[in-house]
């Protein structure tokens, strides 16, 4: 960062008063500019015994699979995220249910919410982001295809405990 987004004069990296951190702070106005982790919002959407994933269309990972799912927007709850994704990315309507796992990724500075979802039709298509979407049972899931160490994780989570039939909530932190 170089300028101030507030008045535009110049930044510095130091620790500001009080913190304990390195900063960005403007010269001019004072004001501390945070850079925070970014909160990526998913769904699992189920329709009877499968899980819906769409072909990535975009970097990264371009043409591998993923879980319906992306960065959170202002304004909007993690739940309304996971929803709002699952329709872009996927085209298709859920009704999100609890929240299933929660991955922190430190060292690119995020955080991956996943929700259990439940398709309100078995409607679907891919989205400007996705090549194609799918249904999936858990043997026909493209493993080695999986775009993101997160989204495999979850749905492995998933999968083990459906198998178990005791649901619970996953808190995770991994390396990116």
């Amino acid at each position: 960062m170089k300028f101030c987004s507030c008045c535009g004069a110049t930044v510095q990296l130091r620790i500001p008063p009080g913190d304990n951190r390195p900063r960005y702070v403007c010269t001019h106005c004072g004001t501390v500019h945070y850079h925070n982790p970014k909160v990526v919002v998913g769904a699992i959407p189920e329709w009877e015994d499968r899980v819906l994933l769409c072909r990535r269309a975009i970097e990264p990972r371009a043409g591998k699979w993923t879980l319906p799912a992306g960065f959170m927007e202002t304004k909007e709850s993690t739940a309304e995220a996971a929803a709002r994704e699952t329709l872009e990315e996927a085209c298709a309507k859920i009704e999100t249910g609890e929240m299933f796992a929660l991955i922190d990724v430190p060292a690119i500075s995020q955080i991956h919410i996943f929700y259990f979802a439940r398709l309100l039709e078995p409607i679907f298509s891919p989205g400007e982001e996705s090549l194609e979407t799918a249904l999936f049972a858990e043997d026909e899931i493209p493993w080695d295809e999986i775009a993101f160490r997160t989204v495999s994780l979850a749905l492995k989570h998933f999968f083990d405990d459906r198998r178990s039939g005791l649901w619970r909530f996953h808190a995770v932190t991994v390396g990116a």
